[in-house]
């Protein structure tokens, strides 16, 4: 394999692993909440901002990986 190959699979590696943690975290968090709401309805609003708070941390791991996708492909 010559080094352009290997560039693309090595970016396509770590956005396909990178965001798959993302994308279980989120769903975890997501299906914590809704059991949570479904248990104690008159604190929805409050655990919807602590949700949203959370999903924002887990999404930034995969933002993470997708820059650094980025960087294999057209910096090194």
């Amino acid at each position: 394999m010559d080094a352009d190959s290997m560039k693309m699979l090595s970016a396509a590696l770590c956005v396909a692993l990178g965001l798959l943690g993302p994308a279980l975290g989120e769903a975890h968090v997501a299906g914590k909440t809704m059991e949570g709401v479904s248990r104690n309805p008159e604190m929805s609003g409050k655990m919807f901002t602590n949700m949203l708070i959370a999903m924002a941390f887990v999404e930034s791991l995969g933002v993470y990986c997708f820059l650094v996708a980025l960087i294999i492909l057209f910096v090194l």
